[in-house]
């Protein structure tokens, strides 16, 4: 994972215009928002990225939670905020500091393909001990075995026709098969799990799963789980 913190943690071309990154975090926002039980809600957004659209989020809870692992995203992340009451930045190893039982909603979005195992099943068992008994952690945009890189690539395109940035998606998706991105899903690959095989892993880690019906986001190629933790 920490070779993709690096190139997320850099200035990367993984977004094709300015347009395209904000329907992105909004579209993301929108989905996250869905999942909010209350008002009243503590909400942890685990390995957030930029988290543009986080205020429409936390008009939604009460608090809401932004780890993300890559130093330069959670420093802007932290000043983007600092305004915000509603809003805290951690890193990752920070969550192991707050209180147990203490977040009604944990999302783990496009996340699990950049870990290994033993980091999934970590990542599992923090939030686990931070989710209340009744809370619920979603884990979003995860990729099945028979996902190529084409099905991606028309998932950007509908979404870039549908938003009209089209034409930069284009030149972006050139820029993207010349990039250090490129490279490294060549040579790390990402991580793909059937369903099967998630809902296990999330049994495994002591929480009751099933699949949800519509993935976060854009790409319905992909998967989202809900599990609620067990005991």
């Amino acid at each position: 994972m920490e070779d993709w913190i690096d190139y997320y943690d850099s200035t990367h071309t993984i977004y094709a215009s300015k347009l395209h990154r904000d329907v992105h975090f909004e579209l993301i926002a929108r989905d996250i928002t869905g999942y909010i039980p209350s008002k009243d809600a503590t909400v942890l957004d685990y390995a957030c990225g930029e988290a543009l659209s986080a205020s429409k989020v936390t008009e939604a809870c009460a608090k809401l939670i932004l780890a993300e692992p890559a130093p330069k995203v959670r420093s802007r992340v932290a000043a983007r905020f600092a305004a915000n009451p509603k809003i805290a930045v951690h890193s990752l190893e920070e969550l192991r500091d707050l209180p147990a039982g203490s977040v009604d909603l944990a999302i783990m979005n496009s996340v699990a393909q950049y870990m290994t195992l033993a980091q999934l099943e970590d990542a599992f068992a923090v939030v686990k001990r931070l989710l209340k008994p009744d809370g619920q952690l979603v884990v979003g945009d995860i990729l099945p075995p028979d996902l190529g890189m084409m099905t991606d690539v028309m998932a950007l395109l509908r979404l870039a026709a549908k938003h009209g940035f089209l034409w930069d998606a284009l030149v972006s998706l050139v820029k993207t098969a010349l990039s250090d991105y490129r490279q490294l899903r060549t040579t790390l690959g990402l991580q793909h799990y059937g369903a099967a095989d998630m809902l296990a892993k999330l049994e495994a880690a002591g929480y009751r799963a099933s699949r949800a019906k519509i993935n976060i986001g854009h790409n319905q190629a992909r998967m989202t789980f809900l599990a609620q933790p067990i005991g």
